[in-house]
């Protein structure tokens, strides 16, 4: 493990106060294509952000508090993922077979199984929960039914209080459910029919909370007479005046929800994924808001470092970057992965923006 992205992690999985902000949103398109599309935050530093591609029959040994000496796994389906501080850490991917899963941070939350060194034969990491899920699943139901055998773990090796995550999880069929473990190990799940996912407190309260803005609506209020004076619209959108506009999970949470099943139905996959990008540039979190002092302040463009958009039906997967808005597509239809390496590399090669100029003739 490279000593750099080792504390990194560490940093992440002991900091309760730099953002770590996910927004999961999905669509099911006319022609019943499937895409899911979440970005990532990390307001504290370059996550070293990287796309993995792993062959099937790739071998995998988990990590734990003690080394490189978990919960051994090989891979039954070719894999493509996006990864944070080290190739293993997929943050968010599909396989071949059409199983997508992603892992939202969820602090103050969660609560895993205490480290074990005598079970490390079932144990895996929360980091590495992903590719495991990927790794071995073609359907929701198979992860269900497999998540009894494994302990899943923080990796925090000093034995601090470590952050959590939870987990979006969808396949093919169109089926999302949100997997959060808690009370020391017990696994919950829970059918995500409204579609979106951010962070703390849980995904059951979230869904919940929605019910405190049934008064949002789209389009406009209506022009109303009140005390001899008209009362009108300034502008379009007033039926979401009190949608809330601050970055904390539930505030997403609640925007995310309204601009997502307000939004037209995309013909097809790709003219979902395009949605959803236009869709998540309202959750860029700008770098300063969780800042206090802005000496603390990384060099960073924005907290947003990647946004991702998920074509399960096509096996396909767009993201784009902070450093580069230009969408780039990995086709997991075009890949061997019977022949293919494994290989990872860094979603940019060059932390620059990318501007291409526009030569005007005169």
């Amino acid at each position: 493990m490279r000593k750099n992205a080792f504390l990194l992690l560490l940093f992440w999985a002991t900091s309760m106060t730099t953002t770590w902000a996910c927004t999961g949103i999905s669509f099911k398109a006319k022609d019943n294509s499937y895409v899911v599309a979440r970005t990532i935050e990390w307001g504290g530093s370059d996550l070293n952000s990287m796309y993995v591609v792993i062959p099937r029959g790739h071998q995998e040994v988990a990590l734990t508090p003690t080394g490189q000496n978990g919960l051994k796994f090989q891979n039954r389906y070719g894999v493509v993922g996006l990864a944070v501080a080290q190739k293993e850490f997929i943050a968010d991917g599909m396989n071949e077979a059409g199983l997508a899963a992603g892992l939202f941070y969820f602090p103050g939350y969660g609560s895993y199984c205490e480290y074990d060194s005598t079970q490390n034969s079932k144990t895996i990491s929360d980091l590495q929960v992903v590719p495991w899920m990927l790794a071995n699943f073609a359907t929701v139901d198979e992860v269900i039914r497999a998540l009894d055998n494994i302990r899943v773990i923080s990796i925090n090796p000093d034995g601090g209080k470590a952050s959590t995550v939870h987990w979006r999880i969808a396949d093919a069929s169109g089926r999302q459910v949100v997997l959060e473990i808690t009370e020391g190990g017990k696994a919950h799940f829970f059918e995500n029919k409204v579609g979106v996912l951010t962070n703390s407190p849980g995904f059951e309260w979230q869904v919940t909370n929605l019910n405190n803005y049934v008064n949002l609506y789209p389009g406009n209020a209506p022009v109303k007479q009140m005390g001899g004076v008209t009362l009108a619209s300034f502008g379009a959108g007033t039926g979401f005046r009190g949608i809330p506009g601050d970055v904390t999970p539930p505030s997403r949470f609640v925007r995310a929800f309204f601009y997502q099943t307000t939004a037209p139905q995309a013909a097809t996959a790709y003219d979902a994924a395009m949605s959803a990008f236009h869709i998540l540039n309202n959750f860029d979190i700008p770098i300063g808001v969780e800042h206090a002092d802005q000496k603390e302040m990384p060099d960073l463009l924005t907290a947003t470092q990647w946004t991702i958009a998920t074509d399960i039906t096509g096996r396909k997967i767009y993201y784009r970057t902070a450093f580069n808005s230009l969408i780039r597509c990995i086709d997991l239809n075009n890949i061997r992965f019977d022949k293919v390496k494994y290989q990872y590399e860094p979603l940019d090669k060059e932390k620059k923006e990318a501007i291409e100029m526009v030569h005007i003739k005169n």
